[in-house]
This record gives C-alpha cells, sequence and structure tokens, in this order.
C-alpha cells in the first residue's frame, strides 16, 4: 500500500475515534497519527519518508544512514545520558539498517510496542499528553492495512516470520490494487469534508 493510502487511513481513523480519546480533536493528534502511519515503511529505500531523507534511494544507503544514526545515538546515550528509551532507539535504527521491506521489525507488533515506548517517552519529555494513543492509532492501522495485501505482515517477529494477511487480499501496484487504493482516497476525503467542519462546529 501506497505511503499516501497509509496517512489517509491514519487519518479518517482518527477522525473517526478523535471523540472517544482523551485529547479529543488536536492538530498535534493528527500529525502524529500521519507520521506513525508512514513509519513502518522506514525499512523501505522508496519509502515516503526516506524519499526526503536518504540522498540515493537504494538498499545500500539505507543501510549505512540507518546505521550510523544508530552507532551515533547509542554512543551520545553512552556517554552522556543512559537512558533506555535512546538505547531502544539506536538498536530501532540499526535494525531497520539491515531490514528489508516487511520483513522484520517495523511491520511487526514488537516494533509497534517499541516505537509507541519511544513516542510516550518523547511526549512526556515535551508534556504532550496521549502521544502513545495517537502514535498506536497510525501504526496499528498501517499494519492493519498491510494485512489486506497479498504479501502480509511479520505480525509476531521475531518470534514467528511467517506473514499473515486477511482472507481476502489485493496484490499491490496492480490494476486492482491502484483502484482499491483510489476508491479509499475518495471515500478517505468525501469522510474528512464531511466530518471536519461537524469538529468545529461541535466545538463552538
Amino acid at each position: 500500500m501506497k505511503g499516501k493510502t497509509h496517512a489517509g487511513i491514519g487519518i479518517v481513523t482518527f477522525l473517526s475515534l478523535y471523540s472517544r480519546l482523551p485529547e479529543k480533536f488536536n492538530y498535534i493528534g493528527i500529525i502524529v497519527v500521519v507520521i506513525a502511519s508512514i513509519l513502518p515503511d522506514i525499512d523501505h529505500p522508496k519509502s515516503v519518508i526516506n524519499k526526503y531523507i536518504l540522498p540515493f534511494k537504494n538498499k545500500t544507503t539505507k543501510i549505512i544512514l540507518y546505521m550510523c544514526i544508530g552507532i551515533i545515538i547509542l554512543w551520545y546515550d553512552y556517554l552522556y545520558t543512559k537512558e533506555p528509551v535512546l538505547k531502544a532507539l539506536g538498536i530501532s535504527f540499526m535494525i531497520i539498517a539491515v531490514s528489508s521491506h516487511r520483513n522484520g521489525l517495523t511491520h511487526s507488533l514488537s516494533g509497534m510496542v517499541i516505537f509507541s515506548f519511544i513516542a510516550g517517552y518523547i511526549g512526556n519529555i515535551y508534556n504532550i499528553n496521549y502521544l502513545t494513543y495517537y502514535f498506536m492509532i497510525g501504526y496499528g492501522m498501517h499494519l492493519l492495512c498491510d494485512m489486506a495485501t497479498n504479501r502480509g505482515v511479520p505480525l509476531l517477529y521475531p518470534f514467528k516470520n511467517k506473514k499473515i494477511k486477511f482472507p481476502i487480499t489485493y496484490k499491490t501496484n496492480s490494476k486492482i490494487g491502484t483502484t482499491i487504493e483510489e476508491l479509499l482516497a475518495i471515500f478517505g476525503l468525501l469522510f474528512a469534508i464531511y466530518k471536519i467542519p461537524m469538529i468545529f462546529i461541535n466545538k463552538h
């Protein structure tokens, strides 16, 4: 599934659930949901995130960059902070560096827990309440959406490498897959157009 589709579904999910969340509707929440919705694809050299980060869109560049980031974070933590969250972040970057798309940490429940823990820690530092809620909405929806594709996701990694998917799936980048994602985008846009004015009306 394309990054923009993941982001759109994350937004629609947030708009559907915001009234049940502790902080209701807020802009930080929707931004975090969007980021978390595309984050699992960070292990793909041509993902939305890496499009703006990697100087060269290939696996070697991804490995070198993320491995270096992970080492720098771990070294900084060793010298100055001794914070568990930085250790987790550094190790996560190194795992991302060597992971191939949909075959490792980023598309698993373990990955969602680790990154949600990191997001929650960042939220505590900057006094952003309930950041973990927003993050898990976006990340969780990404995993669910990818389970609807023919490749599935290694949901139980690293305990099991088996790809898990729904009984009915579609092939990404196929005509049917592209049509499905375009329809999702259209319905999502219509839902957002319907829902967003209601949010501001209810606020007043």
